[in-house]
């Protein structure tokens, strides 16, 4: 890289800086900054393998003059003619010459460089050359842009930046902080950051840079933080710790946002979803409530809490047997017990006027309507009370039915707000006092028609024992073979219908309570053994298969009833698994506890008919229509094995028949 030439005062193409000096190449090997030299004519006399890096391939030297391969451009990416580069003017002007210049190099990147070039002179001042430093310069260029940048953004966010020493020192604040926290920029640099903090919670600084320290980020940490004028608002932290060219923790950057709105609006709406919470759930109990006294009481109580409220009355008009109405009162716990005139105040306004109705202060009210209404009420007597607020409980029919009175000492206690609290409770109540009518007349109507079932079953009875009783004489007197056949038939319809009224009458006791059983230890196994044959002999389509030993097993309870049962599930297998040919019965003891299975391979039923399936009159219709049945058997028989603390239940597959499950404990012990 080093080159010789001949001295002459007009400098050759070659003529320059040279050197023969092994220490000399060493030296400039050794620099890690590209360096390279011209002579006076600016022809590349020598240059460092930094130089040729940095060009991107290695210049012929005393050929090659200012580095013809590479274009230049300058800071506004403008060509730049060689004779203008910092090179050739520092030759032309015999001065140091340094500026930032873009170079491109033969693969066609770009670079920004720092170029510094010194030139070099003889004794008589005769210039000898030049020295040429080259600097990278393109990221820190880029550096110094973007911080340029982040600076302007950061002083324009609407967000809070500023930034701390790992002391707590405050070192930079934007005019967003200035917004926030009421102090200035030269109020804020130099102070601790615990002018900020409120005393209850300077412990969070010191977690917080304990986090920093360790090199950790802090998200969304929220806080309160205190303004220049003593006001508390909460925020949302984002910290971050701040390093030094060295990977050094020197300090944090913080981000606050106000979050005073999402604050109130998450406030808002945890009030409101406890609201709903409560309405909800007293409308729930309302709702599954059927018994109008405990509808009355749970609504007071309820609204009345709700309203914060120190009385609280709930005036019902009942209808009773004569046409008339009489008050009911429901008060609230605490609440004390008054006498009222029950005629001035179902021919009140409370009762004639649908509207909701809130009164900051009724002493102090003139109006005519208030006064007779306060009058009734006996609000005029009352010292301590002023406010109230008064919801009609309207019926589907559009009747007023009750009306829902609170009161409180505090003047204009009562708001929209709790307004909006109690109408839906006021009109669920509603809906649940109509049920509770509804439901206490189909009670009436049910006890009736069970009165009726009993009665007329019993009264069956006599002449279905009388009737029977001739036919049995008849059956045996009769000596035609054709009559007889007639008599036998009649007979076993006699012995279906005294079944049907047996059960029927059933059905009256166990609604009335009154079903008796005779309980005794006996033999289930034998017991199983004598249905199966039993059923067996009266059904010849099916066989009764035996999946099982049976059980030699005694248990306590009412032989006849749990044969009843027996005879129901069998019987109904037979029925419904038309087109089949077996019905298969297991058995199992453990745990003193008898598991009889009855399966058939029939219909089968949905699921969710399961739920159903057990109760009185049910059948399920859309599956056999022309099966007969009344859909009382399985009612019964659920009663009987609930009787006998035991569990009855069903699995089945549509198209694949049904399981029905018998659980019975021992009850020995």
């Amino acid at each position: 890289m080093i080159d010789n030439s001949s001295g002459n005062r007009v400098p050759s193409p070659v003529s320059g800086f040279t050197s023969n000096s092994l220490n000399y190449n060493n030296m400039l090997e050794s620099i890690p900054v590209a360096i390279y030299t011209c002579n006076a004519l600016g022809y590349i006399t020598a240059f460092n393998n930094a130089a040729k890096t940095l060009w991107g391939f290695a210049p012929v030297t005393g050929k090659d003059q200012w580095c013809p391969s590479c274009k230049f451009y300058d800071h506004h990416n403008e060509p730049l003619p060689a004779g203008l580069s910092p090179m050739a003017r520092a030759a032309e002007q015999g001065q140091i010459v340094e500026q930032v210049i873009i170079m491109q190099r033969p693969d066609g990147s770009r670079i920004k460089m720092r170029s510094h070039c010194v030139p070099q002179f003889e004794e008589n001042r005769t210039l000898q050359g030049i020295i040429v430093t080259l600097i990278d310069v393109t990221h820190e260029e880029g550096n110094i842009s973007k911080q340029a940048r982040l600076a302007a953004i950061v002083d324009s966010s609407d967000d809070t930046i500023l930034s701390k020493t790992l002391q707590g020192i405050i070192t930079s604040w934007n005019k967003a902080a200035e917004r926030m926290f009421g102090y200035t920029q030269a109020e804020a640099i130099g102070k601790h950051i615990s002018m900020l903090i409120p005393m209850s919670r300077l412990s969070e600084e010191e977690y917080i840079i304990g986090q920093i320290a360790q090199g950790n980020r802090v998200e969304h940490f929220e806080t309160i933080r205190v303004t220049k004028h003593g006001k508390e608002i909460p925020i949302s932290l984002s910290v971050s710790p701040i390093k030094d060219e060295s990977g050094n923790i020197i300090g944090a950057s913080k981000i606050a946002r106000d979050i005073s709105t999402q604050k109130q609006a998450e406030d808002a709406m945890a009030e409101y979803a406890r609201r709903l919470e409560v309405i909800n759930q007293v409308i729930k109990q309302i709702s599954d409530e059927l018994d109008l006294n405990k509808i009355l009481q749970k609504v007071i109580d309820a609204t009345t809490e709700l309203t914060a409220a120190q009385a609280g009355t709930f005036f019902y008009k009942k209808a009773n047997s004569n046409g008339h109405f009489d008050l009911v009162c429901s008060y609230a716990h605490n609440t004390t017990k008054q006498q009222y005139n029950n005629e001035q105040i179902l021919t009140s306004p409370l009762f004639s006027n649908p509207q909701v109705l809130r009164v900051a202060n009724f002493k102090q009210n003139s109006s005519a309507l208030l006064s007779n209404l306060f009058s009734g009420l006996g609000l005029n007597n009352k010292t301590s009370l002023v406010s109230c607020l008064t919801v009609p409980v309207v019926s589907r029919l559009g009747e007023v039915i009750g009306v829902l009175f609170f009161e409180h000492a505090e003047e204009g206690k009562f708001t929209a707000e709790h307004e909006d609290i109690v109408i839906p409770i006021a009109a669920q109540a509603a809906i649940g006092i109509d049920n509770a009518g509804l439901y206490e007349e189909v009670k009436f109507l049910n006890e009736k028609k069970d009165e009726f079932i009993g009665l007329a079953s019993h009264e069956l009875k006599t002449p279905l024992t009388s009737i029977n009783g001739y036919l049995q004489i008849l059956d045996r007197t009769e000596k035609n073979e054709g009559s007889r056949k007639f008599v036998t038939k009649t007979i076993q319809q006699v012995k279906k219908l005294n079944a049907l009224v047996s059960d029927l009458l059933d059905v009256s006791k166990i609604e009335a309570g009154k079903l008796q059983f005779v309980n005794q230890v006996f033999n289930i196994g034998t017991l199983l053994d004598d249905v199966i044959e039993l059923i067996q002999l009266s059904h010849t389509t099916h066989q009764i298969v035996l999946k099982s030993v049976i059980e030699n097993v005694n248990i306590h309870g009412d032989p006849h009833r749990i044969e009843q049962v027996l005879i129901n599930l069998l019987t109904n297998a037979i029925k419904y698994s038309h087109g089949a040919s077996k019905v298969e019965v297991s058995m199992e003891f453990e745990d003193d506890k008898v598991t009889i299975g009855i399966r058939d391979f029939g219909i089968g039923i949905p699921e969710e008919k399961f739920s159903q399936i057990f109760s009185r009159f049910f059948r399920v219709e859309e599956l056999n229509p022309h099966i007969s049945g009344l859909g009382i058997g399985l009612y019964i028989s659920h009663e009987i094995v609930a009787r006998h603390n035991g569990k009855i239940w069903v699995e089945s597959v549509m198209g694949q028949g049904s399981t029905f499950w018998l659980q019975l404990p021992t009850g020995i012990a």
